[in-house]
């Protein structure tokens, strides 16, 4: 059925509180644990590098001033100015890695609206194509040398890859609770119309 212009015409084309939904959800929900992850693994890098998080509180200027070559880090050992910034390139490449690993769990999690991905499955090929992709082009700018220089990414660690995936997991055991509700709650329930 198709319908004509003027039915178009006293409709809204854009349902304007589903976008509100869609946008609260990505951004004040979603984007927000996937902010949480990055930091986190920055973090990580950077206290598993002898710089604790609480003493990187007030440090830039010295951190970026070339004439410091011997800023001491939480266990008083003196980094120079390329050492710092090679930290930073590193934290900065694992906040990147976090975020990707982090939005696969969060696209299989939200593939489906209702239903289980455990019943539903993952039949989609171009949805498993493009998390491989995404794996590959990662690892494509972490560790080709010439993308490196010019994207200022760093070769990581593969246990650096990992801090991300408790995120995922929760991210994606939310939608399939979520799911699980909206499966067996009325269709005009208060918690299908918010969440759906």
């Amino acid at each position: 059925m198709y319908r004509s212009p003027s039915l178009m015409k006293k409709e809204n084309v854009i349902d304007f509180k589903f976008v509100h939904k869609l946008l609260h959800k990505s951004c004040c929900c979603l984007g927000v644990m996937v902010s949480a992850a990055g930091i986190y693994t920055y973090f990580i890098i950077m206290a598993e590098n002898g710089f604790m998080p609480q003493d990187l509180m007030g440090i830039r200027k010295a951190w970026y001033s070339r004439a410091v070559n011997d800023l001491k880090d939480s266990y008083n050992q003196e980094w120079t100015y390329f050492d710092r910034i090679e930290l930073e390139y590193c934290s900065q490449t694992g906040f990147f890695v976090t975020v990707v690993v982090v939005q696969m769990f969060t696209l299989m999690g939200h593939k489906t609206s209702r239903e289980s991905l455990w019943a539903h499955g993952l039949r989609n090929d171009i949805l498993v194509a493009s998390i491989f992709i995404s794996i590959l082009l990662a690892m494509f700018y972490c560790y080709t040398p010439g993308i490196r220089v010019f994207l200022h990414t760093y070769p990581l660690k593969f246990i650096w890859w990992l801090p991300g995936i408790p995120f995922g997991v929760f991210l994606f055991a939310y939608d399939e609770v979520r799911n699980f509700i909206i499966r067996h709650s009325a269709d005009e329930s208060w918690f299908a119309r918010e969440t759906y």
